[in-house]
């Protein structure tokens, strides 16, 4: 595809929709095995496609200019947008627009990327990442983070969806950037001015389901869906057809490629297909991109075969797995929270926080009491740089009733040990946006839906919570932001004031500091961290005692978690931070921790083991 040289433009020539052969020469293409005819509206004349037999329609068309409007229309006169379109003219019930992908001129095609054990990921939501909520106003923050310490940006999705606010896990055209946050090219320019400044740029995508409104497939090609088989967002997907695979499989290469972003993340892959998702990773695997590409899943079963190592620890598919249980059991701990998947967590709360933090998953097969079934693989003979750990992201905090982050329900002493332990382990860390000067506004569910949908979401809404204890009284019930209330979205918007005065001028050199100390000690040691590299010291009462042997280095870190002076196990090394400031801890001998602390110690060399009391 790409191979290693440097391009100015780039382009990916995809079977569903609208390809550009030559100049003013466009092929469209769309399958609709449901249909015996198909005619496609283009500029406002129509013409009848040719059908083959494997259910596709094509019509090769001249005198076509960038930027013309086309749509499909069907035997019974529905007209319906193209479900691979580049853009579209205006909403998803519109008409698309033929785009020209080589129109962009690169200004720094040379880029080639960043090795993953450097990734320190910021997750944002566009559309409320600044007051003017594009790609372009979303560019002007990245010196910002680059100063920071942060490594990588990953967007959630922005394939375009029913309306203009919505968290973008709705899409219904998966080809096409959300318009509410800017045209094609300049998504494009956001990841050509993230790279001018060192930063990988990643994408969330959805594979698993459509939104509710705007997705048309069912009209044309019934057989993309399984009506008898279910999803948590309606009828699972047939992901067993060739032209269905290839919707996906081709949507994956064509974001890497034409937006030549540094990876993505695939989103619920527990509600996908192992086979498309091994397809997939073949697919990016086999090409020569010139760059390293991530591969990031969401997957609560906690499985491990999509991210086995092969020769010399290369990564043979995907990259590494959102873990939820490192942020469920450190949200227990930190707000004594223990309804809905937090009861998971409650019990031996210390020894499953030293697992998540030394072998990966909490849940390795053991039984879940939420699910009463077993849970997880074995997962320590993963590297730690497998596994991305947050203690916010976008689910953790908008699928809460009022989008509460974490500083408003924990004390400020237990959220800087826990920032402390995030950021200085081995594993991936990964910041929600604003977290980096304590932004206190909440990140709420918001749509813009409209009629009964909207209705039905708002009160599916407060279905949800009315199993919480808090929520037992429909007064109660109706105080959760109604999802559809435009000022819902207009309250989740970050404030960047804050980042210029008081408490979070502080927390940013706080979280400065750490990524310093990640990006001095941890990220040089992390590109020979291998397979069951950390091991739990100790891990009762409050007190976790984790070693990581990291390719000759040793990383030791001791937290307590409890409310009173501890004894910690001893450490053999030089002690690189601690919280709070000052903590003394004498080579090779126990030492006393206060309450609601950490202490992080560094061995160079291989000298042995550390010694441990």
């Amino acid at each position: 595809m790409n191979g290693a040289q440097a391009k100015e433009f780039r382009t990916f020539p995809k079977s569903w929709g609208s390809e550009f052969v030559r100049d003013g020469e466009v092929r469209f293409r769309l399958w609709a095995p449901g249909l015996e005819s198909l005619t496609l509206r283009l500029d406002g004349a129509d013409a009848p496609m040719e059908r083959r037999e494997d259910g596709w329609f094509e019509l090769l068309a001249t005198g076509v200019e960038p930027r013309a409007e086309y749509a499909f229309v069907l035997p019974d006169g529905h007209v319906v947008p193209d479900p691979a379109a580049r853009a579209q003219a205006g909403d998803v019930h519109g008409p698309s627009l033929v785009v020209d992908p080589t129109a962009y001129r690169w200004r720094h095609p040379r880029w080639t990327g960043r090795p993953w054990e450097e990734a320190v990921i910021y997750e944002l939501h566009l559309g409320t990442f600044t007051e003017e909520g594009t790609f372009r106003s979303a560019a002007q923050k990245l010196d910002h983070l680059a100063s920071m310490g942060v490594t990588a940006v990953e967007i959630m999705p922005v394939a375009q969806f029913a309306g203009n606010r919505g968290w973008g896990y709705d899409g219904v055209l998966l080809y096409a950037p959300h318009p509410a946050y800017g045209s094609p090219d300049d998504f494009k320019w956001f990841v050509d001015e993230a790279h001018a400044r060192g930063l990988m740029v990643l994408l969330d995508v959805v594979y698993n389901h459509f939104g509710p409104d705007g997705n048309y497939l069912s009209l044309y090609a019934p057989d993309f869906f399984h009506p008898e088989q279910h999803t948590p967002w309606g009828a699972a997907i047939s992901y067993e057809l060739d032209p269905v695979r290839s919707f996906f499989v081709e949507n994956t290469l064509y974001w890497l490629e034409e937006f030549n972003l540094d990876g993505l993340r695939l989103d619920a892959v527990d509600h996908a297909d192992d086979a498309l998702l091994e397809e997939i990773a073949a697919r990016v695997r086999a090409e020569e991109w010139g760059r390293p590409i991530h591969l990031t899943t969401e997957d609560n079963r906690n499985v491990t075969h999509l991210h086995e190592r092969g020769e010399g620890g290369s990564v043979t598919a995907y990259t590494a797995e959102w873990n939820d249980d490192f942020h469920n059991v450190t949200h227990a701990i930190a707000t004594g929270e223990d309804e809905a998947y937090y009861a998971d967590f409650v019990d031996d709360s210390w020894g499953k926080l030293a697992r998540c933090l030394a072998e990966g998953y909490a849940y390795q097969g053991e039984i879940s009491p939420q699910h009463g079934e077993p849970r997880g693989e074995a997962s320590a003979h993963l590297p730690p740089t497998a596994f991305v750990d947050f203690l916010q992201n976008h689910d953790q905090v908008g699928n809460r009733a009022y989008g509460e982050r974490l500083g408003e329900l924990t004390q400020p002493n237990m959220l800087r040990v826990f920032y402390a332990m995030l950021l200085l382990s081995p594993h991936i860390p990964l910041l929600f946006m604003g977290e980096e000067f304590a932004e206190d506004r909440p990140f709420l569910f918001f749509t813009d839906f409209h009629g009964d949908l909207a209705r039905a979401v708002t009160e599916g809404r407060r279905r949800e919570f009315a199993k919480f204890s808090a929520f037992h009284t429909l007064d109660e019930l109706k105080t959760i932001p109604d999802p559809n209330a435009p000022e819902t979205f207009e309250a989740s918007r970050l404030d960047w004031r804050k980042t210029e005065v008081g408490a979070g001028r502080i927390w940013m050199e706080y979280i400065r500091e750490l990524l310093g100390i990640r990006r001095q000690f941890l990220v040089p040691a992390l590109r020979n961290a291998g397979a069951n590299s950390g091991r739990i010291v100790s891990a009762t009462d409050g007190l976790i005692a984790i070693d990581w042997n990291l390719g000759g280095e040793t990383l030791m870190m001791r937290a307590n978690l409890s409310d009173r002076l501890r004894p910690a196990p001893s450490i053999d090394g030089d002690i690189i931070f601690s919280e709070p400031r000052g903590q003394i801890a004498e080579p090779g001998a126990p030492f006393q921790m206060p309450a609601t602390s950490l202490v992080t110690a560094w061995r160079n060399g291989a000298a042995g083991s550390p010694v441990v009391s």
